[in-house]
């Protein structure tokens, strides 16, 4: 089974479409291509117990961003702001770009 092409890369600003995090907007800090998950600001927070140490003196619950299935996203359009599909394309110097279907908008 080959590797898939995915539309949703580091920096993007993305919404959470499904799950206990949803409609939460965050920009994607990750992109986990072998298991096609993304790590998001500030969604799919879940609570990790750590033990004492250089950087945590205290230890304690500290809440941390879990990874989340890529087809539990979309993308937002950097136009109109609404959540939209993505699309590629040949832009005028013939490189393939990924553009939002919703505005035809490249992204960035």
């Amino acid at each position: 089974m080959g590797q898939i092409k995915l539309k949703i890369r580091k920096g993007d600003l993305v919404q959470v479409i499904a799950g206990d995090s949803k409609g939460t907007q965050g920009k994607v800090l990750e992109v986990i291509v072998d298991k096609n998950r993304a790590i998001v600001e500030g969604a799919n927070l879940v609570s990790k117990h750590t033990k004492p140490n250089a950087a945590n003196p205290n230890g304690g619950i500290i809440k941390k961003e879990a990874p989340i299935h890529i087809s539990n996203l979309a993308l937002i359009d950097p136009k109109s702001g609404k959540v939209t599909r993505v699309g590629r394309q040949k832009n005028s110097e013939g490189k393939l770009v990924r553009v939002a279907k919703k505005s035809g908008e490249e992204i960035k």
